[in-house]
């Protein structure tokens, strides 16, 4: 099936993003354009999506944007890849639960590629890893479907501010913590547009 992916060098405005994002989805629809691929960074922003509560915002200065997705609070920032797509499950197997698992198995292949383990967990949605004795997020995901077209998409820390996080409760989980790849001691990352998009193409090939 024919995927068009797409690479943002500069950060994205987040507002602009889903506005872009939710014109593919209805163009997806009408079968005006194909499926779509698209990563990119966003500057500093909090988003909240359908299951937020305004208890996991410790910080109540920070300027939360509530969207369409599913999932709770979380941050987005220079340094961490956003990877949006608009997947036409009309097309493919209309099943929510076997998205998300080849969502979490793209992910866990794309940090394999920087020899670190990672794994789902069913209670707590998005990417984890052991970190000493603890266990960190290293990944978000969060996904909305309107007319069996899925879309929004997931998020892996790569080098970004992680202190950012204090403001909020990520996700609502809040005992475990976050961590990324530069904190899991990789120093080389320029190849990682790479890397994921031939991770999702094997699988949403």
């Amino acid at each position: 099936m024919n995927i068009e992916v797409k690479y943002s060098v500069k950060p994205v405005d987040y507002v602009d993003s889903m506005k872009i994002l939710e014109k593919r989805v209805d163009d997806v629809i009408s079968g005006k354009k194909c499926e779509f691929l698209w990563i990119l960074e966003h500057k500093t922003v909090y988003t909240a999506g359908t299951s937020y509560n305004y208890k996991d915002v410790i910080n109540k200065k920070l300027k939360i944007i509530k969207t369409k997705r599913g999932g709770k609070i979380t941050l987005h920032s220079e340094g961490q890849k956003v990877v949006y797509f608009v997947i036409d499950l009309n097309r493919r197997k209309k099943d929510i639960r076997k998205l998300v698992e080849n969502i979490e198995l793209c992910i866990i292949n794309v940090l394999k590629e920087y020899n670190i383990k990672s794994y789902p967990d069913k209670k707590r949605i998005g990417i984890w890893v052991k970190d000493k004795n603890s266990t960190k997020k290293i990944a978000a995901i969060g996904i909305r479907v309107r007319r069996w077209v899925a879309y929004h998409g997931f998020s892996i820390n790569i080098s970004n501010d992680l202190t950012k996080y204090k403001g909020i409760i990520p996700c609502g989980i809040s005992d475990r913590g976050i961590t990324s790849l530069k904190e899991k001691g990789v120093k080389k990352f320029n190849k990682i547009n790479n890397i994921i998009t031939r991770k999702f193409l094997d699988i949403f090939h």
